[in-house]
């Protein structure tokens, strides 16, 4: 993750057209759906349209697709095994949803180990790696654009729900291997708005997402590598507990949720979810509010983010949270999900 100085920074430089950040950071613009570099000549985003990634992996697997002008998985290629990787990038780029194995790298005349050492060193994942990540960047980028999950699976080549989940699980890592090694169950999960991601162990709720939210992947990647978690799928008692208890949500018969979490995040940001689950059902609060019941009024905008990034959607109610106007703001899950629950809340309070 950046920091707020980094991203403006970031910003900054690509209004330049900086040179000298090349290989600092991708830049994804959110209206268009594609990720480019620092130097790209097209025309420039506005800030809030920005989101800055630090490699071309990492905007894949948000939903991004590169940048046909400025060609951000192109770069350097004369350097790093220039024509074979120019190969390799053309024919996924004619066929996007196809299932490339090694055999297909060698009917294109090239050999697949030096194909996955080129792109390990340009790209720093292999080139099956690269192709299913395109896939699934276009996948969840038509769900983002209001796509069925089914459409979505069958437009990216997979030909059953299994083996999208499966690729997917394949971003949260193998199987444990050791017993020392922490491990998450996860599970998709059906509800009105849309399908959902949990992740958790036999006593805590670590993570609940609407599985569309851009960024989930690279959420998820940074929970397994910087955290150490082994995620496979499966259920544990907390996931069932959790399958129950919106069930009852969604269906207006439970107001407040009793479920163990464990809010990863530093200590301001875990106080911050600790006052959203604060805020009764059916009412609201705004982000200065939030500040003032943490003791620190000027803490509007890191009370903003810290929200930004709670990853127990719903359950943690950082929908509950409004503009000090009375507008809808800011909510990853996205506004029209926003608008819902807090009407179903005051259905469910109001009756």
């Amino acid at each position: 993750m950046f920091t707020q100085q980094q991203i403006e920074e970031y910003y900054q430089a690509l209004l330049n057209k900086d040179s000298q950040y090349e290989g600092t950071f991708y830049a994804a613009i959110k209206t268009t759906g594609i990720f480019c570099r620092p130097t790209c000549t097209a025309r420039k985003p506005k800030f809030g349209n920005c989101e800055f990634f630090r490699t071309a992996q990492q905007s894949l697997l948000a939903g991004y697709r590169p940048c046909k002008r400025c060609q951000p998985l192109k770069a350097a290629q004369q350097q790093l095994g220039g024509d074979l990787v120019e190969r390799l990038l053309e024919a996924v780029d004619a066929n996007e949803t196809r299932r490339w194995c090694d055999a297909d790298v060698r009917a294109l005349g090239l050999d697949p180990s030096t194909a996955r050492r080129q792109f390990n060193k340009r790209f720093g994942m292999t080139f099956v790696a690269y192709a299913r990540a395109r896939r699934l960047g276009i996948a969840f980028h038509n769900i983002r654009k209001g796509g069925k999950v089914i459409d979505a699976q069958f437009d990216s080549g997979y030909e059953s729900g299994s083996g999208f989940r499966d690729a997917f699980n394949k971003i949260m890592g193998a199987p444990p291997s050791t017993r020392q090694r922490a491990v998450l169950a996860a599970h998709w999960l059906d509800t009105p708005l849309g399908a959902m991601l949990a992740l958790a162990d036999e006593t805590h709720l670590h993570l609940l997402e609407f599985t569309d939210r851009r960024g989930l992947e690279t959420e998820i990647l940074k929970m397994r590598e910087k955290l150490g978690y082994t995620m496979v799928p499966g259920h544990t008692p907390v996931i069932k507990r959790v399958e129950q208890q919106l069930e009852e949500y969604f269906k207006g018969q439970r107001r407040d949720f009793e479920l163990p979490l464990f809010v990863h995040g530093s200590a301001f940001q875990r106080s911050v979810m600790a006052v959203l689950q604060s805020i009764p059902c059916g009412e609201t609060r705004s982000y200065a509010q939030q500040a003032q019941v943490l003791g620190n009024p000027k803490a509007v905008r890191a009370v903003a983010r810290a929200n930004g990034a709670n990853q127990i959607a719903v359950v943690i109610p950082c929908h509950r949270v409004i503009g000090a106007d009375g507008k809808l703001v800011g909510y990853a899950g996205g506004i029209a999900r926003k608008k819902w629950l807090l009407e179903h809340e005051r259905k469910i309070t109001s009756g």
